[in-house]
């Protein structure tokens, strides 16, 4: 049975997917800069040239060619069909698929051929609000019937055809198509609806580019311009049904915004009411079966037309519009719900840096804080988030207009990082000048940085930088203390000067890997050498940024460490990566033979024994020559 599925349900399932995890379980990849490498699946190579991107969510190797994104790649490495790939991702994003060959049918809604005697009736019970259509939408509905006899030149002497309803599939897209072009035409006759575009300081280019329009108060108008068309209408929620069982527009007396998916085309309308006594004061039409509000954001459509890079989420309609007519084109808004992780994934597609304006009042921090929430798990390395916190009692609009184009693209220019707001936003909170103020600081960093991704070097870098600015990570510089009561009281023990090398120079871990087997597991070195384990596969190439890494891996022993890497100073002692080589070397089999000695005094059996022993004269043997050379 063939299955179609839609464009948005693919797309959503491909938001839900990370490409590198699906195909690193196939292909052993290893982070190179921005990209995960891997020898190519699809041909045989010795030098790997098959690159996956995480941002882009796809792969390309340079060697064979083979690329696509994670829905090809199941295909291709497998042999399957599409839709057995598309069941299996659907089971593991949860994002259920349609049923058969249902879909397209929902596209679909059947047309009906108006006739004067269908309508009669409701013109009798409701003589007194609903005029009888002008004439010239009977002709109207008459020539749209016409298509039937054009296709089939026989139709006209089928006896049954004249009784039978004469029915054609309408397409949902296409009758959105024809509504926004109504409620486009509807504007000029408005003089309500112009002053409120002018009074915004809309241009007519603008209101053009935008496709604004207007819909009339009359309580019937799409019944009377769409006869044939009423059941695809109340599909799309455009017409609702009264108790009674009278039917009537959603959109009455108000400007109206159509709303575009990616691919540019109408799928809902928001509208704003004229009248100040129709609540409420924004609606949009209903979701369906093509209008989906929480994918959606307005303007992202026109914003790629227009080649848009830095991208805003603002709050709505008009802010997207009037920043569009200033020249700053990439902004978009959330379809009147809270921005949620598709709509940031959605942007993050078009740019790794995003910014998203709030108000300044309460309920904009609240807002605030709700996204920073959604966003943080979304934040990979190499992605940017920032807030832009607006002047109360402003919105973007209004900036413009007092600060001038200049100073509010400045202003944009310098919203804070999403370090730096968090930052702002916890310490409004606590008095930082107290030790627990300070703490409780910490404790909800904490909880924030733990909705950030596991892999990457932000989680560290953050709490880092909150140590210091709350000055308690100060960057240590060694002191010599004069004062010899002071210069015995600290040991450090060889184990912490292992630690220190390890961050310094994760990639010595190899030397370590032996003493995993002996050591202690109580020790904190032993629990770092099990996080080095897990994560030295991916370290990235860059030595600064695989310290990173590592110290994101140990998070949670981020204050050991911390204390450790001032008492060592280790970093002036291994400059050359030579001397850094050879410490760890030593450091390595030193510990080795320390717990090595230690295994020997604990009670064991006597095999066991023996083979401690061997493994220790081994040792002592290697530290001799290393002493020797």
């Amino acid at each position: 049975m063939h299955m179609a599925i839609p464009q948005h349900t693919i797309d959503q399932i491909l938001d839900r997917t990370d490409i590198v995890d699906l195909i690193g379980q196939r292909v052993k990849l290893k982070k190179t800069g921005r990209t995960y490498s891997g020898c190519c699946p699809f041909h045989q190579e010795k030098s790997p040239s098959f690159h996956v991107y995480r941002d882009k969510q796809y792969y390309h190797c340079f060697g064979c060619q083979a690329n696509g994104n994670a829905i090809r790649f199941l295909m291709d490495i497998d042999g399957r069909n599409f839709v057995d790939v598309m069941k299996e991702l659907s089971d593991k994003t949860g994002i259920d698929l349609p049923k058969d060959n249902q879909d397209n049918k929902k596209l679909s809604y059947k047309r009906s051929s108006q006739t004067i005697t269908k309508t009669a009736p409701t013109v009798a019970q409701e003589s007194h609000t609903t005029p009888p259509p002008a004439v010239d939408d009977y002709t109207d509905g008459h020539f749209v019937d016409m298509d039937r006899f054009i296709d089939d030149p026989f139709a006209q002497f089928d006896p049954s055809f004249a009784f039978e309803e004469n029915v054609q599939e309408g397409n949902l897209y296409d009758l959105l198509e024809n509504v926004a072009q109504f409620y486009e035409r509807q504007l000029p006759n408005s003089q309500k609806a112009q002053n409120y575009f002018r009074q915004r300081g809309l241009s007519p280019q603008t209101i053009q580019f935008w496709r604004l329009g207007y819909a009339p108060e009359d309580w019937q108008h799409l019944e009377k311009a769409f006869p044939q068309d009423i059941e695809g209408l109340k599909q799309l929620g455009l017409i609702r049904s009264s108790d009674s069982g009278r039917d009537f527009d959603l959109l009455r007396e108000r400007v109206i915004f159509p709303i575009r998916d990616h691919k540019g085309r109408v799928v809902g309308f928001g509208g704003r009411a004229l009248n100040d006594e129709i609540k409420p004061k924004y609606i949009n039409s209903p979701d369906s079966e093509v209008f989906h509000k929480n994918q959606l954001l307005y303007g992202l459509y026109e914003g790629r037309k227009l080649k848009a890079n830095d991208w805003l989420m603002v709050e709505g309609y008009m802010d997207v519009i009037a920043l569009q007519q200033y020249g700053i084109n990439g902004a978009v808004a959330t379809l009147g719900t809270a921005s949620n992780a598709d709509h940031l994934t959605t942007l993050f597609k078009q740019n790794s840096r995003i910014t998203i304006a709030f108000d300044g009042d309460a309920a904009g921090q609240k807002a605030a804080r709700r996204t920073l929430e959604i966003a943080l798990p979304l934040l990979n390395d190499g992605r940017e988030l920032k807030f832009f916190v607006l002047p109360n009692e402003h919105d973007p609009d209004s900036l413009i207009r007092r600060e001038g184009l200049e100073n509010f693209q400045r202003l944009l220019q310098q919203s804070p990082l999403l370090s730096d707001f968090v930052f702002a936003h916890l310490t409004g909170q606590h008095d930082v000048s107290t030790p627990e103020g300070k703490s409780l600081v910490m404790g909800e960093l904490r909880e924030l940085t733990e909705l950030l991704p596991k892999h990457g070097s932000f989680r560290y870098l953050l709490t880092q930088s909150f140590r210091e600015k709350l000055g308690l990570g100060k960057r240590f510089t060694p002191q010599i203390s004069h004062d010899a009561s002071l210069s015995f009281n600290i040991q450090t023990k060889d184990e912490d000067f292992a630690i220190a090398i390890l961050m310094h120079h994760p990639f010595l871990y190899i030397h370590f890997e032996e003493l995993r087997a002996v050591i202690d597991q109580t020790e904190l070195l032993a629990k770092i050498l099990a996080a080095l384990n897990i994560v030295f596969d991916d370290l990235p190439d860059d030595q600064e940024l695989a310290t990173y890494y590592v110290l994101g891996a140990c998070s949670n022993f981020s204050h050991e460490i911390a204390d450790i890497m001032q008492r060592t100073n280790i970093q002036s002692l291994t400059q050359a990566p030579e001397i850094a080589d050879k410490l760890a070397k030593e450091y390595a089999l030193g510990l080795q033979e320390k717990y090595l000695r230690l295994k020997l005094k604990s009670p064991i059996t006597l095999i066991e024994s023996r083979n401690l022993r061997q493994q220790l004269n081994e040792l002592t043997k290697q530290i001799s020559l290393r002493l020797l050379s």
